[in-house]
């Protein structure tokens, strides 16, 4: 099963302030260099996406209402969502605050089926947080997730295996999950488009325009999906990033800038005894040009203050900054197991 709450965090905010119910809403900052953390239903329909400039939101939806994100009551509502699923499985793995699959293979109980199970949860994440959640359930998580965006909002939906090949065929290669949008291009230009289409294609073939992820492809365009829910995940990687109003072009701005990210980072790491060994710099220069560069120590990085001083020995080669800058971000990677550690580095986490 794969459980997807509805406009997350927009969905929160109108719960809470019920003068926002029914307007078009985006969740994030409204100025120039503001971007869209999500959008209400209201907001959707007007073209308003996550990730979309405010400046853009607000042209497509001049009546749009920005609010600011409140992240400690999100995290605290996904914890009640998440305790609600641990009444039903054990095997949760959870893609973000408001998304998770459950496999509930051996864990269906009274219940008996997959679909009342998941009737079951969307009531009482309705009756315990009063936000509404789509639920698709399949007997795979490729086919569990477009099933949940297939009923959306409030929806539930079952994909069984008798419909799975000819589900998957008749959808076009962009509703993938799993395809991005620079992978669905690549599809196309060679003629591509849909599911019947990439079922067409051998594994030899979409192995030499995809490389490792060919296998992955030429499963799913048949409905085949083997893995598993994975309870507990490892974690890949740890960053933080921040968009400025005013484009940064002196060094001293751009280093206390960058000394403010790692401070948030380097907390952020500490709280979840991360320890890692990769530093990567994003810079997005006033043109939208991006660029990353990124550095791999012999040990995890110490202190924050050695962070700062990787980002810094980063951004250096940079300058002058030209165009100014709009967003800098700094991410940690390489993470390494607490009892992996050296003994001195043992001491930083105990």
């Amino acid at each position: 099963m794969h459980i997807d709450m509805d406009a997350f965090y927009a969905s929160v905010e109108q719960r809470d302030d019920p003068s926002l119910r029914g307007r078009p809403l985006a969740v994030g900052r409204g100025e120039a260099r503001g971007v869209v953390a999500a959008a209400s239903y209201e907001a959707r329909r007007f073209g308003v996406r996550s990730a979309m400039p405010s400046v853009t939101a607000k042209r497509l939806c001049p009546e749009l209402v920005f609010v600011p994100a409140r992240f400690d009551v999100y995290r605290s509502v996904s914890a009640q969502i998440h305790d609600i699923f641990s009444r039903y499985t054990p095997l949760i793995q959870p893609l973000s605050l408001d998304e998770a699959y459950l496999d509930l293979t051996d864990h269906l109980g009274a219940y008996g089926s997959a679909t009342l199970v998941a009737d079951r949860i969307r009531a009482d994440i309705h009756a315990e947080t009063g936000l509404t959640a789509s639920a698709g359930v399949s007997y795979n998580r490729f086919l569990a997730k477009l099933a949940s965006d297939y009923r959306k909002p409030d929806g539930l939906f079952v994909i069984t295996p008798a419909m799975g090949p000819d589900f998957v065929s008749a959808l076009p290669v962009d509703a993938f999950h799993g395809i991005g949008p620079a992978t669905a291009r690549k599809m196309r230009a060679l003629g591509i488009e849909t599911g019947a289409d990439l079922r067409e294609r051998d594994v030899e073939t979409l192995t030499r325009h995809f490389g490792k992820a060919a296998a992955f492809y030429h499963g799913i365009s048949r409905g085949i999906d083997h893995r598993p829910v994975v309870v507990n995940r490892e974690r890949k990687s740890l960053g933080t990033e921040q968009t400025y109003l005013r484009d940064l072009t002196s060094e001293s701005d751009a280093y206390n800038a960058l000394a403010q990210i790692a401070a948030k980072l380097w907390t952020g790491a500490e709280r979840r005894r991360l320890q890692a060994r990769t530093v990567t710099l994003k810079v997005k220069y006033a043109d939208f040009h991006q660029i990353t560069r990124a550095r791999t120590l012999s040990t995890p990085v110490p202190s924050e203050t050695d962070l700062l001083i990787t980002g810094q020995s980063l951004m250096a080669p940079l300058f002058p900054f030209i165009p100014g800058v709009r967003l800098l971000g700094l991410t940690l990677s390489g993470f390494q197991p607490p009892d992996t550690l050296p003994d001195d580095q043992m001491e930083l986490l105990f």
